[in-house]
């Protein structure tokens, strides 16, 4: 008995099929490797731009703190910037009912990281205490070397009444002190 099947459309319809497949399989996978570089793309593409957002979010915090910057600024004394720190320690002691000056010599440290000043200053006891305690809290970092304080006394030959008078010697180390 013969069969009636038609073998060679069969052979073209599985060699069609097969081609098909192939090519399917072709497609596919470009695809995917497609999708994979899209995705390694869209990957460097938002880690830069969050670095882009992150550089902007730092411009914008440097802008916002620029003036507190200038201010901490100030609490350093440059080499050249002495006169002004000077001019400070002198300024503080009227406000107080103090008279007082600068000692030379001054003194640059080695490392250069420190200036000595001395400061004589005169007054009352609680004058030269409150001068002290405006040096303490002036806006440069100050280490107090030495401080010395003695009790002037002398008489006033119209009135007869003795009159004391303070008188203090500060070695004073400027800490925020740049070369």
């Amino acid at each position: 008995m013969k069969s009636n099947f038609p073998k060679l459309p069969f052979f073209f319809s599985i060699i069609l099929f097969l081609f098909s497949c192939s090519v399917f399989f072709f497609f596919y996978r470009a695809i995917n490797d497609n999708n994979q570089e899209s995705q390694l793309k869209e990957e460097r593409w938002q880690i830069e731009a969050n670095r882009r957002e992150d550089i902007k979010a730092l411009d914008r915090s440097v802008k916002t703190i620029e003036g507190e910057r200038v201010q901490f600024e100030t609490h350093f004394a440059r080499s050249s910037d002495i006169v002004p720190f000077l001019d400070t320690i002198e300024g503080l002691a009227p406000k107080v009912g103090v008279e007082a000056e600068i000692t030379p010599p001054l003194d640059i440290l080695e490392d250069r990281t420190g200036l000595i000043v001395g400061v004589k200053a005169s007054g009352t006891f609680s004058g030269i205490y409150k001068f002290l305690t405006l040096l303490e809290n002036s806006p440069y970092e100050l280490e107090f070397l030495g401080v010395d304080i003695k009790r002037e006394t002398r008489t006033d030959a119209e009135k007869s009444v003795a009159i004391s008078k303070w008188n203090a010697v500060f070695k004073i180390k400027l800490l925020s002190f740049v070369e």
